[in-house]
This record gives structure tokens, sequence and C-alpha cells, in this order.
């Protein structure tokens, strides 16, 4: 909020809680405070709003005292489920507003890593190798995806295909685990991707920015205090280190820059991203780990802390991506879209 230009916008604040209700307000301070509830004793509050669905959407409060009569983009700083699946980008469209960072399919793809990987596959982008479950064969064929994993090669991560911020991921060294990380991961999602590990690698980050002209940042290197970059070393503590820029020949560097921009008009890409790679240290081969449509945006995030260093510093970053999202909805705009009931 304190990077976006105050003499171009005012700043509205929406906060969603895990009930789904949406909290107005000034500030983050203010939102925080409104959500801390349980949903037994939720009172009905003058904060709750709904989004009206018309050409010029609004936020209006379930009481009717008050009104944000017009919306010109909206910035969803929203992570995994609801947030960077295609599922509110798509009711951003239906209202006819303008937002930033990737539409409907390409947040849906990028989402879905079982759909994703596929995709890449028939681009010709390098990954890791892989396998995907569906939930209704692991119950019948546990013995099957055993020997599927023991021919892929320990260690793997077993992962739930459309979830974010590493939750209900697990690595695994032996069958002797495997089955405990595939019901963990089906708690998160019918449908789980295991991968195997890439051992002894640099893991590469590159942000993208743009709708057709695409920039990419400098490259950053991840090194995790635990096992894996997990949710925790990801958001709760400080044991992750960074190198930016990460340690890699220029020629490296210019190949992982060239996937990200492949990878991100892959999948349709607008606005922004962040892409993951793994280089192996000892081949120097490149696999794509993963794109991210709406990447972090903490003080220790890697997008706009590599933007900052490649010498877009965060408020014009932030202006730069708000300006995205208002041209690639009046490019949309030309289309002929009709509701047909």
């Amino acid at each position: 909020m304190s990077a976006i230009n105050p003499k171009r916008f005012h700043v509205w604040v929406v906060g969603i809680d895990k009930q789904g209700y949406w909290h107005l307000g000034q500030n983050i301070d203010e939102i925080a405070d409104k959500m801390v509830f349980s949903s037994e004793e939720r009172p009905k509050r003058k904060d709750q709003v709904t989004l009206d669905l018309h050409q010029h959407a609004s936020l209006r409060a379930l009481d009717q005292d008050f009104e944000v009569p017009h919306i010109d983009v909206i910035f969803p700083v929203l992570h995994g489920t609801f947030g960077e699946d295609g599922t509110i980008q798509g009711l951003f469209e239906m209202a006819g507003i303008p937002y930033v960072g990737c539409g409907v399919s390409a947040s849906a793809i990028a989402m879905d890593k079982a759909h994703s990987k596929k995709l890449f596959d028939t681009a010709g982008i390098p990954q890791t190798p892989y396998r995907i479950c569906e939930y209704f064969w692991f119950e019948h064929n546990q013995r099957d995806i055993v020997t599927q994993i023991e021919d892929l090669g320990y260690p793997v991560f077993v992962k739930p295909a459309n979830l974010g911020s590493s939750v209900g991921i697990s690595k695994v060294h032996d069958n002797d685990h495997l089955l405990g990380a595939f019901e963990h991961a089906f708690q998160f999602d019918n449908k789980v991707v295991v991968e195997k590990s890439v051992e002894n690698c640099h893991e590469i980050e590159c942000s993208v920015l743009g709708n057709h002209d695409i920039e990419t940042s400098i490259l950053g290197e991840i090194i995790p205090g635990a096992e894996f970059y997990n949710y925790e070393t990801k958001y709760l503590d400080d044991q992750t280190d960074y190198a930016v820029p990460a340690p890699l020949d220029s020629n490296t560097a210019a190949r992982v820059q060239e996937l990200a921009v492949e990878a991100f008009r892959t999948i349709g890409g607008k606005g922004l991203a962040r892409i993951d790679f793994f280089v192996d240290r000892n081949s120097g081969n490149i696999l794509l780990n993963e794109v991210n449509t709406m990447p972090g945006f903490t003080p220790i995030s890697m997008y706009p802390r590599l933007w900052a260093d490649s010498g877009l510093p965060y408020a014009e970053l932030v202006d730069r991506l708000i300006d995205l999202a208002l041209e690639n909805h009046a490019s949309r705009q030309r289309l002929n879209f009709s509701l047909e009931i």
C-alpha cells in the first residue's frame, strides 16, 4: 500500500476471511482486527461488503449504508486456492474490473501442476521427471504406485497438484514414508504430483514483467535453511539465505531467462510471474520447476527484490504492474463479450 502512488490512486483494502466474507477498510491493521473471530461468533458488521457485478463494479456494504462507487483496478495479492487459481480472476472478469496479473486460464494452468507440466512437456521445456496420481487410483492401486515411484528414483517430492506456498509437500527418501506422504498431500487436493528431487542444484528464480514485450530480471538463488524451501522457511523464520545475482555463468543465466519467457508465454501469462528453475551444479542442465502467477510481496520475497536489484524500485514496479493491468483490460475491451442466459 505504501508503494502505490497516492497522486494516482486512493487505496481501499479488502480482506477475505477463511469463511469467504469480504471486509473493507482503509489499512491492513484495521482489516486484520476485523477478521479475528470465529464463524460461531460472527456478527453482522458494517465492514462486510459484497462485489456488485455490473459495468462499473462497486463494493457495497451489507447494511446498504456505505459504498465504494467505482473500482478502477484491483491488485489481488492473494495466494493459493481461490486467490491465484483463476477463480477470483473469473469474478473480476465478470465484473469488468481491471486487475493485476495473469488471467483466468493462465492462473488456473500454473496453479495445477499436473496440467502445467503436461503443457510444458508439449512446449519442449525441460522439467524434472514426474508422475501424476489421482485419489481414486491411489485408493485402489497403492502397490503399483510404489513401483512407479521406485522407477522414478528416490528421493522425491510429493505435493498437492493445486496448492501454493509449499503447503502439503513432503520430501520422501524411501518406500516406508511414501504412502504417508501421499495421504498428507491428499488432504489438500484430489490430485498429487510426484517429482524426482534434483540433488546438488542451484534453486534459481527469475521475475518476469509484461503483457506482450516480456522483460526478465536478474536471477536469484534460494539457499534454504531447511532440507527444502518449505512454508516455514518461506514465511515464518529467517533461516533462508539468498544470492542475488545468482552465481551462474552468463550463458546459463541467459538461457534461464529465455526459458522463463518461454514458460510465461506457454501458459499465456500477463503482467507478472516468478519462474523457478533447478540448475544442476555438475552438468549445468536447466530444469523448470514451476510458474508462480502471483508471487510473494513480503519484505523478503524474491519477486520485488529481483526487480529492485535490476534497477526497478518497488514503488515503480507497483506502478508498472497497475499500468499493465489497465493495458490488458483495455485490450480485452475491444472483444465482443455477451452473457447468454
